[in-house]
């Protein structure tokens, strides 16, 4: 039967339509719904940028050429929502033969740093994506600086002597006109005397700025004259001390567009309202370059990413870097790129769970288990089956020779025929999960208790005898006694119990560090919380360290960044700080999705 797509857009209406509770479930179910899609001509759909794309090409516009940007700023680290804005800006020019260029908004020196550009890079090519140039907005600084003087020159800017608080309070409300700067009359002559004086760095900081003149009573706040260029004493990490006023982001970053002939310049909802001054300026500049016939870029807008459990706030993920509330900007609880690199997410995840959410216009919060979900089903056909206990109990097999060693069969992955098996050590004794035996357990428990059946994975079915415990009434050591004829693949292997522990060999097992990481806030929206501080919100068991776990042999080689699936646990990957003593894993998402919807 044919199935149909589930147009993307659903994921974002949903959210805002129903109850959290009901608003969350919809939201799975239409993605998990949405991922069998075999109609060939729904795979077609095009997102409304891809329209408006087709439809520029179609019509000839900037001479059938395509070409984007992706503008970060180096002044921290992208997280998961750069990633949805990648997926869009390299995605675009590589499905249409365009190109897509890298470009850092290197505005503001005080906060910039080559650290932040190095890891930008890294963070692009781990998601699959290469860019045509590299470029600095820094580039344009002299063109950017003409430009200016040619506004002051035409009488459409002035510096301004005010404070910044002073100015604000001129600039009205949307309902109610600004007034006028004392000083926007200023003489032409004299506002470029002084703006030369601010590059010199005979004027300091905040005692000037430059504004454009446009209109104090329009109704959109960012035309009421605008600030377009500030002093900053700070030596920039390309052009050193160069220069002593730096363009605001308003006026770099059309121009920058126009410079490099950007024809679709990209970006989040939250830059719609300027659009109208991206273009005003953008006729100002034309005016001045009209060798470049009808060229001109043009902004569009979409939704951001809003994860749930996640803060997204670039200058909050600072403060808990800076606070050491996580353990750097790649620690795995983080929703940098290089956290979620570390905690054991593939690029093949990301790209393809932000291809499922989906651009639209509407502003949403997204569950992250969708997220999660996406790297389940990845790492489910990818990742290879072994065994790691975490939490070890010993479990002594009485009736099995003591000396004896046999090298169990273990499928590497049920999904892929092609990765085949390797040999796992059976032994007398073993490790299981302290959590997989119960003394007195309950009716329903199926797993180890005195006189219940259990199957070791790809070994035995045992039966628990007896156990051992210290003077405080530990259990130590747990007994039990296997039946030879159950070994997996022969006859008797096939008699039928209700529950399967994995295991490890106590001599053959090496040990290991791993490292259960969990959502790092404890509510739903913690960006939405304003009686609380965030720090408050942050969840206390988000990181649980156990330190005497025990892996099967076959673990012993790995290397950073691998990934595996433990059997029973969930997902797992080697941690950078993994040594030849002491193997180190973060577990990336548990098998199957715990959280209540």
């Amino acid at each position: 039967m044919e199935q149909l797509k589930l147009p993307a857009s659903l994921f974002i209406l949903v959210p805002t339509v129903f109850s959290n509770k009901i608003r969350n479930f919809a939201i799975q179910i239409l993605f998990i719904m949405s991922e069998n899609i075999t109609n060939e001509e729904n795979k077609k759909s095009l997102n409304f940028i891809e329209a408006i794309v087709e439809k520029d090409l179609a019509e000839g516009k900037n001479g059938r050429r395509i070409q984007t940007r992706f503008p970060p700023e180096p002044n921290g680290y992208l997280h998961i929502g750069h990633a949805k804005a990648i997926c869009m800006d390299f995605g675009i020019a590589q499905k249409y033969g365009g190109i897509c260029n890298l470009r850092f908004d290197d505005t503001n020196p005080t906060k910039e740093d080559v650290e932040y550009v190095d890891s930008i890079m890294e963070d692009i090519q781990w998601l699959g994506y290469k860019w045509e140039n590299v470029y600095y907005a820094s580039d344009y600084f002299q063109q950017l600086w003409n430009f200016a003087i040619q506004l002051i020159e035409a009488g459409k800017a002035y510096i301004d002597e005010q404070s910044s608080e002073e100015i604000a309070k001129q600039k009205g409300t949307p309902t109610q006109p600004g007034v006028n700067s004392p000083y926007r009359n200023r003489p032409i002559e004299e506002s470029l005397d002084l703006f030369k004086k601010m590059n010199k760095g005979e004027i300091p900081e905040s005692a000037m700025v430059l504004r454009a003149k446009i209109d104090m009573a329009n109704p959109n706040m960012h035309f009421r004259d605008p600030v377009i260029y500030r002093i900053i004493n700070h030596p920039h990490h390309r052009t050193g001390t160069t220069w002593k006023v730096y363009p605001m982001y308003d006026f770099a970053h059309g121009q920058s567009d126009y410079f490099e002939g950007v024809t679709h310049s990209i970006c989040t909802l939250e830059f719609e309202v300027h659009r109208p001054l991206y273009d005003w300026f953008i006729d100002q500049l034309k005016e001045q370059k009209t060798e470049d016939g009808d060229y001109r870029p043009r902004q569009f807008e979409f939704n951001r990413l809003n994860l749930t459990y996640t803060m997204m706030s670039k200058r909050k993920l600072l403060q808990l870097v800076q606070e050491k509330l996580v353990n750097g900007w790649d620690d795995p609880r983080m929703p940098t790129i290089t956290g979620l690199r570390r905690r054991g997410y593939t690029s093949d995840a990301i790209r393809k769970f932000v291809d499922k959410i989906g651009y639209t216009k509407f502003e949403a919060i997204i569950d992250v288990a969708l997220l999660e979900h996406a790297v389940r089903e990845d790492l489910n056909v990818k990742a290879k089956r072994v065994s790691v206990v975490i939490d070890p109990l010993k479990l002594i097999i009485i009736n099995y020779p003591e000396k004896k060693v046999e090298m169990m069969e273990a499928i590497n992955n049920p999904e892929d025929e092609t990765m085949g098996s390797h040999k796992i050590a059976f032994t007398r004794e073993l490790y299981i999960e302290k959590e997989d035996f119960m003394e007195d357990a309950p009716k329903k428990f199926f797993r180890m208790t005195p006189g219940q059946e259990v199957r070791l994975k790809n070994a035995y079915i045992v039966k628990c005898t007896g156990i051992k415990k210290d003077l405080a009434g530990n259990i130590e050591e747990v007994y039990a006694e296997y039946d030879p004829q159950t070994k997996s693949g022969m006859p008797e292997s096939n008699r039928k119990v209700k529950g399967t522990l994995h295991w490890v060999s106590v001599d053959h097992s090496i040990p290991a560090e791993v490292r259960l990481y969990d959502r790092l806030f404890k509510v739903e929206n913690p960006a939405e919380d304003k009686e609380k501080d965030f720090r408050e919100l942050l969840n206390p068991d988000s990181l649980i360290i156990q330190t005497n776990a025990r892996a099967e042999k076959e673990l012993e080689n790995v290397k950073p960044f691998e990934n595996f699936q433990f059997q029973r646990l969930g997902y797992f990957n080697v941690d950078p700080d993994s040594t030849t003593d002491k193997l180190v894993f973060n577990r990336t998402v548990s098998l199957k999705d715990s959280k209540k919807l």
